[in-house]
């Protein structure tokens, strides 16, 4: 199969509402998406990146040229006629995490383009040793004031959701109420997580313990900047508590993860695929994670589209070791889906694997061209 054309398309997608955690307070998320083109076959494939300046330092802007310079590379597969062609490539130009966005959503699009021309579902490429028949999803509660964590919950409880993880700030009141709230409508059985986002410094942590255990949180999920100089004083603290320590920014690559598993913070490391470069990558470091005795959950980011959100189903159904498995909230947290019909989890956040060749999904181009605008068009060389 020739590739005859790749375009990269800048996304802004709004949220049904405002959606906050202590880096970002989103009403609309910036993605991009990838397209290739194979004019010989009438075929296209999709994939797509959320870049954050706060977790790999990359912005749209960015990954659009990086995006531009791995196509331009000797290396990239203009002729694609075998999986690990992507496989190869992608291991060639893995570097370290700046980039990572950019090479998920190209990645990705290379092996929905592939599968489809060859009439695969995207499972028939990846590892089976850990595939699960079904996902079980967990919800997640922004940052919010105290009426939209009731509905949020309200509407948890109604999909019978058992796993949660709450955001939270440096506000120590706020956090207070906040979790009392959760633990309260969710009940004693929810298992609950916190993700601070690298907000707090030793002192806040040390403040926000008590709360922590009391309504008995289960992991906490990256409490300080990468690198903090207090990490071990506060993994040390947490031993005595029951408290699981989760990497998430700290962890964006193979790299990360090593030097993670060496100074011996973290319990727990979550692998999201924008995050960590792609289904390669992210492969890569939670073999790592199994290796090392460490344990990890699958991810999303904010704002995934049903592009997204099809991979992400894919990693957790070929992930039944991971501890957690978060996405699929399209339907819950789009004004307008890219995708013909939104991933979305059911009752019990209970999710299959999506039917079809490729990812599963069928991309709307009204909706595509109405979000977004044509950032780079790269002709085959």
């Amino acid at each position: 199969m020739k590739i005859s054309a790749i375009n990269v398309y800048k996304l802004l997608l709004p949220l049904k509402f405002p959606i906050a955690h202590s880096r970002k307070n989103a009403t609309a998320v910036d993605n991009i998406v990838v397209e290739i083109v194979a004019n010989e076959n009438g075929l296209n494939g999709y994939g797509e990146g959320a870049p954050r300046h706060y977790v790999t330092g990359e912005s749209q802007d960015t990954a659009s040229q990086d995006i531009r310079s791995l196509c331009l590379d000797e290396r990239f597969p203009w002729n694609l006629t075998h999986v690990d062609q992507i496989w190869h490539f992608g291991s060639s130009v893995t570097t370290d995490k700046s980039q990572n966005a950019a090479l998920c959503a190209l990645e990705m699009a290379l092996l929905d383009v592939l599968a489809r021309r060859q009439g695969h579902n995207i499972l028939h490429y990846l590892p089976r040793e850990y595939l699960a028949g079904e996902v079980s999803y967990g919800g997640t509660i922004p940052i919010a004031d105290l009426d939209m964590v009731n509905k949020i919950c309200e509407m948890l409880r109604l999909f019978d959701i058992r796993e949660v993880r709450v955001k939270l700030g440096t506000d120590f009141d706020h956090s207070k109420v906040t979790l009392e709230t959760v633990r309260n409508a969710l009940g004693a059985e929810c298992d609950l997580r916190v993700d601070v986002n690298g907000a707090w410094d030793l002192d806040n942590a040390k403040r926000h313990l008590p709360i922590l255990v009391s309504n008995k949180v289960h992991i906490l999920e990256q409490p300080l900047m990468p690198h903090d100089n207090s990490l071990q004083e506060l993994a040390d603290i947490l031993k005595g508590t029951g408290l699981k320590l989760m990497a998430d920014e700290s962890v964006c690559s193979m790299k990360d993860l090593e030097y993670a598993i060496a100074e011996g913070y973290f319990d727990v490391v979550n692998v999201r695929l924008s995050k960590c470069g792609g289904f390669l990558n992210s492969l890569n470091i939670i073999q790592g994670v199994r290796a090392s005795g460490l344990k990890y959950q699958v991810g999303c980011q904010l704002g995934e589209s049903g592009i997204l959100s099809a991979a992400g189903r894919a990693l957790c159904l070929i992930s039944s070791d991971a501890l957690y498995c978060d996405g699929s909230y399209d339907a819950l947290v789009l004004e307008e889906n890219l995708t013909t019909r939104h991933v979305t989890f059911g009752q019990g956040g209970k999710a299959g694997p999506l039917e079809g060749p490729g990812f599963g999904f069928t991309v709307n181009p009204d909706s595509l061209n109405h979000f977004s605008d044509v950032a780079i068009s790269i002709d085959r060389p």
